[in-house]
């Protein structure tokens, strides 16, 4: 079994998530008690939250960097950023060790090839809607992707910084997801592209595609190659 090394707290709602998946997968496959080889560096949201509203991607891409380096030295086998948004630095990162980093999208990639889905809608922070570092993989691969429109992105990020990220789910919030999602009609599926999101959007009418759960299930069956 291989060491899994996961960049986590960004938030910690999500990051317990990546761990319960890993090691119920990891559980499922193995049986008996076993269990996945993690180690978790985890860093202070805050000073992450601060580099976003600053646009300062060089020192968050640092902070990273420095969790990155010591994964690497503890001899984990593959690093996972356990975020959707920090990708945004995931190319710094990736030049400053030799241990692979798993991409998010790439998995995510891979889920939606594997259904034939090519037109989605794409929910996550206003960064990851808005700006190419996630969804330009996507596009290259003849995938469409839809967004929401500007007073939803700047309502949909709220409620992951002020309420998700601090493991609040308010039932308006989760009516607000279902008649967001309702708009779409043209889409096959919805990316759940905030790894906070899977706390509130649980059921509905289209495939839901998990960003944290299908990225921790590909770290599971890697590690278990």
């Amino acid at each position: 079994m291989k060491t899994i090394g996961l960049i986590g707290g960004m938030s910690y709602e999500s990051t317990l998530s990546y761990y319960e998946i890993i090691n119920k997968i990891t559980n499922e496959k193995l049986g008996k008690l076993h269990s996945a080889k993690i180690i978790l560096s985890s860093v202070d949201f805050e000073e992450i939250e601060e580099c976003q509203r600053k646009n300062d991607w060089q020192k968050a891409s640092l902070i990273l960097t420095h969790h990155a380096l010591l994964l690497e030295k503890c001899g984990v086998d593959f690093i996972l950023i356990c975020t959707n948004t920090m990708h945004k630095c995931y190319d710094v990162i990736a030049k400053s060790i030799k241990t692979p980093i798993l991409h998010i999208t790439k998995a995510m990639l891979l889920e939606l090839q594997s259904q034939n889905i090519d037109k989605v809608l794409l929910l996550g922070t206003k960064y990851t809607m808005v700006e190419n570092f996630y969804k330009q993989l996507l596009l290259d691969s003849k995938i469409e992707v839809f967004i929401p429109r500007n007073d939803d992105i700047l309502k949909v990020n709220d409620i992951i910084f002020n309420e998700l990220c601090k493991g609040i789910v308010k039932e308006n919030s989760k009516q607000y997801f279902n008649d967001l999602i309702a708009q779409f009609s043209q889409v096959q599926g919805v990316i759940l592209g905030c790894t906070e999101l899977g706390l509130i959007i649980k059921e509905n009418s289209k495939k839901l595609f998990d960003s944290a759960y299908i990225h921790a299930k590909m770290a599971a069956l890697k590690a278990l190659e």
